[in-house]
């Protein structure tokens, strides 16, 4: 990992603190700037030297960046390790790689609540560790940052793993986004060691994934209808004015397509296919025999919904069937 921790703006106090990884690496670091600037005042108000730093870091930090970063979580863990004054207390934080807690430790250090591009890039594949560290630690910003890392890098064969972390860590986006994609290439993530494992060890998990690829289908379906009808519903309002143009009012406010051969001059006006329909319905033998003919029952149902919706006055709409 490439990432540089950048502690050289706090050498002036020495570390009091010690982080110890998994691997059983330790990290050293200051507590005034894992606790937020209120509780630091209270911890070290007994040693002079180090509320003068925290005062000066607060002042330089524009106040803000020190109470964004801090931990409420490991602020708790520290004021239980400390044994006496000056002494040096020891955190341990287990479970994740050690790159994963350096990383942590140094965007807690970090004076803005932000990820940098070249940050996230040096990070690489740890932050889904980093989104599990700042759900435990309670590190809002940086939860934030680490969910939507993990989002931007997600591929169908971690989407599972991906969902079930989404699912521990609280995180609604990167859940969705999980679910969104395994819809999406359900053939590929069944191919996936998190889709096995699910399948062996995990109902619960198992029936929770085909009950979001399910509502995800029936979610399709339902868009689709209600686009088809919006679709129809379009159709149908173009005929309808149509049907006005081909019979104005008796104000002749409206040019009526007289000519059926010459092109209609209504920009988009569908009137001469209406027309051939009509032509069609009132010569057609068919249209009273038993069974029917479907363009005729096709133009009759128009000239029902005309009548239906027509506001005009009674006797001046000259459409047929309308009242």
């Amino acid at each position: 990992m490439t990432i540089c921790a950048g502690f050289d703006s706090y050498r002036a106090s020495p570390a009091d603190m010690r982080v110890v990884t998994s691997d059983g690496q330790s990290i050293a670091a200051h507590s005034y700037v894992l606790v937020s600037h209120s509780a630091a005042c209270l911890i070290y108000a007994a040693d002079l030297a180090l509320c003068v730093v925290v005062e000066s870091l607060a002042n330089s930090k524009s106040g803000g960046g020190m109470q964004a970063s801090a931990s409420p979580v490991l602020e708790r863990m520290i004021d239980r390790a400390q044994r006496g004054w000056g002494a040096e207390c020891t955190i341990p934080v287990l479970g994740v790689s050690f790159d994963a807690v350096h990383a942590f430790i140094h965007f807690l250090y970090s004076p803005k609540s932000r990820v940098v591009p070249a940050e996230e890039e040096a990070v690489g594949a740890n932050w889904a560790q980093l989104l599990a560290l700042a759900h435990a630690y309670r590190v809002g910003w940086l939860k934030r940052a680490a969910e939507a890392a993990v989002s931007a890098r997600l591929t169908p064969e971690r989407a599972v793993d991906m969902l079930k972390l989404a699912r521990l860590c609280d995180a609604p986006r990167l859940y969705m986004r999980c679910a969104r994609l395994a819809a999406k290439e359900f053939a590929a993530v069944e191919q996936s060691d998190g889709w096995r494992f699910a399948r062996r060890h995990d109902a619960a998990l198992e029936l929770e994934l085909l009950t979001l690829l399910e509502d995800a289908d029936q979610r399709s379906e339902r868009w689709a209808r209600e686009r088809a009808a919006q679709e129809a519903c379009r159709q149908l309002g173009e005929a309808m004015a149509s049907l006005e143009h081909i019979f104005p009012g008796e104000s002749g406010a409206k040019a009526a397509c007289a000519d059926a051969d010459a092109p209609c001059a209504r920009a988009g006006c569908t009137c001469r296919g209406l027309q051939v329909l009509m032509r069609h319905f009132a010569t057609c033998p068919k249209k009273m025999a038993p069974g029917g003919c479907a363009r005729c029952k096709r133009m009759l149902q128009l000239f029902r919904l005309h009548a239906s919706v027509c506001d005009r006055p009674d006797r001046a709409c000259r459409v047929p069937l309308c009242r």
